[in-house]
């Protein structure tokens, strides 16, 4: 199951710590335009996430507060219960006890999704691409591909597999005999994935992509790094596609690519948060709390003080050659009246030597 919000800073406080600095269930514990945050709030929350810490808590129900009322506009029932519905395919019939293992009900697994899209919706606001973030995504794509895959348990059945497909086995009828994996052994173990897949792992995908029309791979072996367990894929390419060297018709992918980078860097998630908290200007009001924002705004206020120092800087060079044309144009043209004057100067002479004469 999904964590709690990835951003939430996790802590070492007690919820109880807040009872022995606050004076009554309505004081503010934090503030913001348009709204507060006061410990009842806190206090109903927390029951809902009884191992959760104190810190994670308040930090969730502010980031929520504040991206609710920026983004709730484009985070809707309705992509909420898509949302839900996806995770319930992902785990078929075993769905609800795994939100009863992992400590959720429906309600609130269903507002840590929306909690989790309003992120996504606000950082993908803060996005702008460049040229050179478009390169890379393009660097790294591959698209669509049609193909057949057999996975294993063990690496000694993906062997006795591979060794049996060598021998003229039948693909299509050996997957749904002996493949292990349950969303395509019935279809004989046809998929289609790009270089962004989620639908098998991208390491297997990867070793797929080098594979020509009609090749069966050997077994590749991907381990799973939250379980440490490991599964054997056999893949056999039905249709694969070079993506040429023209970007235009897979811009859509490209921008989607790039965007999903951008917003999985730590550092742009720190201060795009960061710059939303500013904008709603919070202010935490307990002191037992007073710093559990800090690494979201100092990254951002790093970031805005190194563009206007960046600002200034181009300022102070632009100045600079404005002063330094201005000088140069000034010595040139005093030059030019110098040497109309040497001339005149001269003219004069001239003429009152020939008068003399």
């Amino acid at each position: 199951m999904k964590k709690k919000l990835i951003l939430a800073v996790a802590g070492v406080l007690s919820v109880f710590t807040l009872a022995a600095c606050s004076n009554g269930t309505n004081k503010n514990i934090a503030t913001m335009k348009g709204s507060t945050i006061t410990v009842e709030d806190f206090y109903n929350e927390a029951k809902t996430q009884p191992q959760a810490t104190s810190t994670t808590i308040l930090t969730n129900l502010i980031l929520n507060e504040v991206l609710d009322k920026a983004y709730g506009d484009k985070v809707t029932d309705k992509k909420v219960d898509e949302l839900y519905k996806e995770e319930a395919k992902k785990y078929g019939d075993t769905f609800e006890s795994q939100l009863t293992q992992a400590g959720y009900t429906k309600k609130t697994y269903r507002a840590l999704l929306k909690q989790q899209e309003l992120v996504d919706v606000a950082l993908r606001a803060h996005v702008k691409l460049t040229d050179a973030d478009k390169k890379a995504a393009w660097d790294s794509f591959h698209p669509e591909v049609e193909a057949q895959i057999i996975v294993s348990a063990t690496e000694d059945d993906a062997k006795a597999i591979k060794k049996d497909l060598d021998k003229g086995g039948d693909f299509t009828k050996i997957a749904k005999e002996k493949s292990v994996d349950t969303t395509t052994k019935e279809d004989g173990g046809k998929i289609k994935f790009d270089s962004q897949t989620t639908e098998i792992p991208q390491t297997v995908a990867t070793e797929a992509f080098k594979l020509k029309d009609g090749a069966v791979s050997e077994p590749i072996t991907y381990t799973n790094s939250s379980t440490g367990s490991s599964s054997f894929y056999i893949v056999k390419m039905t249709k694969n596609k070079e993506k040429g060297n023209d970007m235009k018709p897979y811009e859509k992918e490209i921008k989607e690519i790039a965007t999903k980078t951008k917003i999985s860097d730590q550092q742009f998630v720190l201060k795009s948060i960061g710059e939303e908290l500013i904008k709603a200007n919070v202010k935490i009001k307990d002191d037992a709390f007073k710093d559990i924002l800090s690494q979201f705004t100092a990254a951002a206020e790093t970031k805005e003080s190194s563009t206007k120092e960046s600002e200034s800087k181009t300022k102070e060079s632009s100045t600079k050659s404005s002063e330094s044309s201005t000088k140069e144009s000034s010595t040139k043209e005093s030059s030019s009246k110098d040497s109309g004057t040497e001339k005149t100067s001269d003219s004069s002479k001239t003429e009152e030597s020939s008068s003399t004469k």
